[in-house]
């Protein structure tokens, strides 16, 4: 196997022997460039598995380098050598593309951590590119098993929003970039996060998803950082924290917006100094891992409001990534439908809908999202009592705009009743039949599956 080579971009001699001298004794090639002129002939002219280059360089700017891998050979990560507290820059740097960033002065070991994770990106994105014999003859035997455990770790649909969604993940994925997803409630926000951890360098080591509005708030520093035994009463033995968990992975703080002001400042300290403190510990433990982030609040707005810190959105909003709500990608509802009822099937009943069924799933708003409507299909293929749903069976509650009265529900006008206003209908409906149920669906313009479901959520099944 070919050695890896790295281009060493910087005008520092020093700087460029001690990288030279790190990478070496890792078994990686190096060529060094003192200019942005001699980095573009190494480039043309050789085969860069990686590339380190300086921020400030005699003819240029480090970022100019960025911008032209990424255009020209988009699989060499580049990882850009900033000054200290630089991380406006640094910043601005991953904005442009760039795979990661390391500080002056430089630490060896996060360095290694980083070329280390470079190297599996690049090979990951070689791999991609030109697949060989032996994967292609791999991917062909693929069990339906695997496939569906890919499919349920993916995000399914072929809409141009949801293209345009993938594009992008394909992208964050080739970077160590912080991530903030933004979208509405059900709109598959953790299924993205996961998304891009696998598709990283990362993959190999832990994804933990963590909801912050589910801590309460005096435990959530030992939560996050851990603990050490006897540090406050019940902590009985050490405690590893979510942050050591992910260590080498990627930490998704889902509902971000619902961190405490004081922890919100631990955690921008985690982040910058890539290090944390178990609660009674004497001293910091380094960490290397990824902050993807979420929530569905308007994050800008908290900041204005001053509920969140200014400081901390521009650290873990460093590439946003906008979830479609569903309303928008009605191409995917087919798509999604056939997933979620192939999961509710079994061997013995495969369920489908009805053309009206998909008629009238393709025109509802779905203000709860692909969420909903995996709650939608569970629920109506617990209440059907054929293989076929149809529309009735699927119980949509858009909003109700007239009331509904039980002698007009008589002249078999169909209408969807609302809970808040059915309640007392159908109690006249029944008594109106002597409870018998079918002739109170009927009278009330509904079917007998419906008046079920609706009695039950009364309590009157």
């Amino acid at each position: 196997m070919n050695k890896h080579l790295a281009l060493i971009v910087d005008d520092e001699p020093d700087i460029c022997e001690l990288l030279e001298l790190t990478l070496n004794r890792m078994d990686i090639n190096t060529l060094s460039a003192g200019d942005l002129k001699s980095a573009y002939k190494i480039l043309n002219e050789n085969d860069i598995s990686i590339c380190l280059t300086d921020m400030r360089l005699p003819d240029g700017n480090g970022i100019e380098l960025v911008k032209k891998i990424q255009t020209q050979s988009n699989h060499i990560p580049v990882a850009m050598i900033s000054a200290h507290g630089n991380m406006d820059t640094a910043i601005e740097a991953l904005k442009a593309g760039a795979f990661d960033f390391v500080s002056k002065p430089l630490e060896l070991a996060e360095l290694r951590n980083l070329v280390n994770s470079a190297i599996k990106l690049a090979q990951k994105s070689q791999e991609e590119a030109v697949p060989s014999k032996t994967e292609a003859k791999k991917g062909s035997q693929k069990t339906t098993a695997t496939i569906n455990e890919q499919e349920q770790s993916s995000l399914l649909g072929n809409s141009p929003a949801m293209q345009q969604t993938k594009k992008l993940i394909s992208k964050l994925a080739k970077s160590q970039a912080p991530v903030y997803i933004s979208g509405e409630s059900g709109t598959g926000k953790e299924l993205a996060a996961n998304q891009i951890h696998n598709m990283s360098s990362r993959s190999e080591y832990p994804f933990i998803p963590v909801n912050c509005g589910a801590i309460p708030s005096e435990l959530m520093e030992s939560e996050f950082f851990g603990h050490t035994k006897g540090s406050f009463t019940g902590a009985n033995k050490d405690k590893q924290g979510l942050f050591q968990a992910a260590n080498g992975g990627t930490l998704f703080l889902d509902e971000v917006a619902d961190l405490p002001l004081s922890m919100q400042v631990k955690l921008l300290r985690a982040i910058q100094e890539k290090a944390v403190r178990p609660v009674g510990a004497q001293k910091e433990e380094k960490i290397n891992i990824r902050i993807i982030s979420a929530t569905h609040k308007n994050l800008k707005q908290l900041v204005a409001d001053g509920d969140f810190r200014q400081d901390l959105y521009y650290r873990i909003n460093v590439i946003e990534l906008p979830m479609p709500p569903l309303n928008e990608r009605a191409d995917d509802i087919r798509l999604l439908t056939d997933f979620f009822l192939d999961q509710l099937s079994s061997d013995d009943s495969h369920f489908q809908l009805s053309s009206e069924a998909i008629d009238a799933l393709q025109s509802y708003s779905f203000p709860g999202n692909v969420r909903e409507l995996e709650n939608i299909l569970e629920r109506a293929v617990t209440l059907c009592d054929e293989s076929i749903i149809y529309a009735d069976d699927l119980s949509l509650q858009e909003p109700i705009t007239q009331q509904v009265d039980v002698d007009e529900a008589s002249s078999n006008i169909k209408s969807i009743i609302s809970p808040s206003q059915g309640e007392q209908q159908i109690k006249q409906a029944l008594e109106k039949t002597h409870w018998n149920r079918k002739a109170a669906a009927e009278l009330l313009g509904i079917t007998y599956r419906q008046l079920r479901y609706r009695l039950k959520k009364m309590g009157l099944d």
